[in-house]
């Protein structure tokens, strides 16, 4: 997928989702690191439950000086292992 800029609002499309529930899903990933998003979709598309096709996608969007870090967020890997870890310099107090 190429990298679209509108001109007129600023927002650049990082993203195309197939259907508004995978596209919420990285709106929430991307809002909980700080970045703004958008989501542009065809309203037909959630009404009748349609998620492939023109009809379907979903088009994640975010402001162009936010494009950067958007697509390093989504590409990054996922994090696996422990929720939470101590730094090893931090000697627990209990």
């Amino acid at each position: 997928m190429s990298i679209q800029t509108n001109e007129t609002t600023g927002l650049t499309t990082i993203h195309v989702a197939e259907g508004l529930l995978r596209a919420m899903v990285l709106r929430g990933a991307l809002e909980s690191a700080g970045v703004p998003v958008m989501l542009s979709y065809e309203s037909a598309g959630p009404a009748i439950g349609i998620t492939v096709g023109r009809i379907g996608e979903v088009r994640v969007m975010v402001p162009a000086e936010w494009a950067a870090e958007a697509r390093e967020l989504l590409a990054a890997e996922p994090r696996t292992g422990e929720i939470f870890s101590v730094p090893p310099d931090v000697v627990a107090k209990i």
